[in-house]
């Protein structure tokens, strides 16, 4: 089970508090939803006991598997109401569908209800898991996931970015390549009817900035939305946690700014976490 750090505090001496979530490829390993279910669960009550044992150093991001629709209900409801996580963990995508497609409707339904944090990393796409030779899913396509799913819940029908809109969605690494296509994005929204602007909407979400923090990442990133939107990632333990705090520091944003990443803006997304 992997640690996100996406509402600690990193530096020497400091106390740091970890949102966990599983890793890739999360409780779904096909239609055996028995198996998928009590993985789920599993890793859930796993998670909630680490959070037991040092409450002041883990948070949870409870695991579902969104194409079981009646266990992910089930498995939503066990997460909120017995384990009190502070939100959901999802991949950009599905068996080839990404979180845009009408069978998440009802799962997404329910997330807008609670109101719930959704944070979701990108998993290997099966359009182009194998595209260029020697180059792996995660070096090129992670990034261009994010950014499908991303487009998915934008742009296909039942548009779920619009009617779902209390989801408070985390977006890793930066966002992927979204900030590097915003004026694509812009574009194809045009002479379309939306109840707002799709841009908009990516200014409201939160971005985490695990293998997201060069300056070039940054320059876009902040071209996008306001700092208050930005939140510390580490990816570890496959990335040191300093590269974020390399990266923040190298690109020069201000005392007040690296607080608001490192930990303020989480706190205030999260309330009920205590450092």
């Amino acid at each position: 089970m992997v640690a996100r750090d996406v509402a600690g505090r990193y530096g020497q001496g400091r106390r740091c508090l970890l949102i966990t979530s599983i890793i890739n490829p999360g409780p779904w390993y096909g239609k055996i939803e028995d198996a998928s279910r009590r993985l789920a669960r599993e890793c859930n009550d796993y998670a909630a006991k680490l959070r037991s044992d040092h409450p002041k150093r883990f948070g949870i991001f409870a695991a579902i598997a969104p194409v079981d629709t009646e266990g992910s209900l089930k498995e939503i409801e066990y997460a909120y109401d017995t384990l009190k996580a502070e939100g959901i963990a999802l991949w950009t995508s599905y068996e080839g569908k990404y979180l845009g497609d009408p069978v998440f409707v009802p799962v997404l339904e329910e997330l807008n209800h609670r109101k719930a944090i959704v944070y979701v990393h990108p998993t290997p796409p099966e359009c182009c898991a194998r595209v260029v030779e020697g180059v792996s899913a995660s070096t090129l396509e992670y990034a261009n996931d994010t950014t499908r799913t991303v487009a998915s819940l934008l742009f296909s029908k039942p548009g779920s970015a619009f009617k779902f809109p209390d989801i408070r969605w985390i977006w890793s690494h930066s966002g992927g390549t979204i900030p590097f296509m915003t004026s694509r994005i812009d574009r194809l929204a045009r002479g379309k009817k939306f109840p707002r602007a799709p841009m908009d909407i990516l200014k409201e979400h939160y971005y985490e900035i695990a293998q997201g923090n060069t300056a070039g990442q940054f320059a876009a990133l902040m071209k996008m939305v306001s700092i208050s939107q930005v939140l510390f990632g580490s990816d570890y333990p496959y990335r040191d946690a300093t590269e974020a705090v390399d990266g923040m520091i190298a690109y020069k944003f201000s005392e007040a700014d690296q607080k608001a990443i490192n930990n303020g803006n989480a706190l205030k997304l999260m309330p009920s976490i205590k450092l």
